[in-house]
């Protein structure tokens, strides 16, 4: 029956259902059954009846009928509504999406299988302990949610590089702006000099060549300030995001180890991830510190 389960703790878990399932179904049988013993020992008291009269009983006999069974299909829908609903739930916690193929619910080769289930394994899976009440969902490997924590690091990590890529480029932009702004100063400086020791008409007009130079230089350099500022605005947002994603890749790492404490906590793999969350997270603090010296 390797179709139906992929591992012995899914297998019991559909034994189970099946089991409850089985008990509602013959549940609702002793209730039909009761309403044909009804009839019998209500209204077959006499030896002979109309036609109406047994047309009238077995009216009023469909109607019961219909009713119990209408009654017992819509509790079955509403029934695996609820079953599907603890499922998706379970799977939203690791941030998983399940697809459902209707079509399959009407192969008749898995229905015969199910139906091959139900005689052979039902009651030796009935032998199987019981686990405790509210089981939750346990991943289907060891790796399941390291995988996912380790992927969303590594996206944050990345993030961090080029964060930090980004920071370069704006302070060789700043120090080649404040390289502009010194050379501007000593140029202004000479030109000061040499007009107190030289004044004629070919010096006055060097002088106002250079102050338009100097002029241009000074507003490259504060639309160069405003841009940076521009920038370091966006990249603050951005290391207020990635701090507010390792947040919450911290609260998912705590529920996970809740959930899966006792399988990890003595292995090897529990001890390296907590390891690289811790690192990322001080990686992700002195990266924020930085940012407000250089600020």
């Amino acid at each position: 029956m390797a179709e139906l389960s992929s591992n012995e703790h899914h297998h019991n878990e559909v034994v189970s259902y099946m089991r409850f399932a089985r008990s509602r179904r013959i549940l609702r049988l002793k209730t039909i059954d009761s309403c044909f013993e009804d009839v019998k020992d209500s209204r077959l008291v006499e030896e002979t009846f109309t036609v109406d009269e047994v047309r009238d009983m077995l009216s009023g006999l469909q109607a019961v009928v219909r009713g119990e069974v209408e009654t017992e299909l819509i509790d079955t829908a509403h029934t695996n509504v609820l079953l599907l609903r603890q499922i998706f739930s379970q799977a939203e916690k690791f941030y998983l999406r399940l697809q459902t193929d209707i079509s399959e619910l009407e192969n008749r080769e898995l229905l015969e299988q199910v139906a091959e289930l139900e005689k052979t394994d039902f009651k030796s899976a009935s032998k199987v302990n019981q686990e405790s009440s509210k089981p939750k969902l346990a991943p289907l490997n060891e790796g399941g949610v390291s995988e996912l924590l380790n992927k969303e690091i590594r996206r944050l990590q990345e993030e961090n590089d080029k964060l930090k890529s980004r920071l370069r480029t704006l302070e060789s932009q700043a120090m080649g702006a404040l390289d502009e702004r010194t050379r501007a100063e000593r140029a202004l400086k000479d030109l000061q000099k040499v007009q107190v020791e030289q004044q004629g008409p070919d010096q006055s007009q060097e002088v106002s060549s250079l102050e338009a130079t100097v002029s241009a230089l000074r507003q490259d350099y504060e639309k160069t300030l405003s841009c940076s500022a521009a920038s370091q605005k966006d990249l603050q947002l951005n290391l207020v995001s990635a701090k507010h994603d390792l947040l919450r890749v911290q609260e998912q790492l705590t529920l996970a180890e809740k959930e899966l404490d006792r399988k990890f906590q003595q292995t090897a793999a529990y001890r390296n991830m907590k390891e690289i969350l811790t690192k990322t997270q001080e990686a992700a603090e002195v990266r924020v510190r930085r940012m407000s010296l250089w600020r």
